[in-house]
């Protein structure tokens, strides 16, 4: 086990991210969170498959990722979905600034997890991908498997000559 995957644990991940969007650069970057917040997220009651990120001023936000309430918390009235702060660099800010100004580019969420005690969230620049794009995606993919399925099949029996 790495130095690395020792500290990080992945709490959830959106999968079809890949499968719906090219990911053109990845970032690194934190969340503004309540503590409710952080022990449902640590729970793994949360959900990025529908959220997206918006750069609005200087700031960029996560939109429409569902925290569950925690069960053990306060009882008023918490908005699940509620728009969340994420914490870059300055010069990051401005990058994605630039970039979300393109057309046809998002920030996805990729991966949510926990880097020593903090909650931290991958986040994709993107360009969605064409219904052609993905078909060549699924045949690349299904020819590797035949390929993989071909040679173990190949390692496994003797060889008789």
């Amino acid at each position: 086990m790495t130095e690395k995957s020792a500290k990080e644990k992945t709490l959830a991940t959106n999968r079809r991210a890949r499968h719906e969007y090219h990911i053109l650069e990845d970032f690194e970057c934190g969340l503004a969170l309540h503590g409710y917040e952080v022990k449902s997220i640590r729970q793994g009651r949360v959900n990025i498959q529908d959220a997206y990120g918006s750069v609005r001023g200087n700031e960029v936000f996560i939109e429409n990722m569902h925290v569950t309430p925690y069960s053990h918390g306060d009882q008023r009235v918490i908005d699940p979905l509620r728009t969340r702060k994420l914490l870059l660099k300055r010069k990051e800010i401005d990058y994605l600034f630039g970039k979300t100004r393109e057309r046809g580019l998002a920030l996805i969420p990729l991966r949510l997890y926990l880097k020593g005690p903090h909650v931290k969230l991958a986040i994709g620049l993107a360009r969605g991908k064409k219904l052609y794009d993905k078909r060549e995606d699924i045949a690349a993919r299904d020819a590797k498997r035949d390929i993989e399925r071909a040679t173990r099949g190949r390692a496994k029996s003797p060889d008789r000559g």
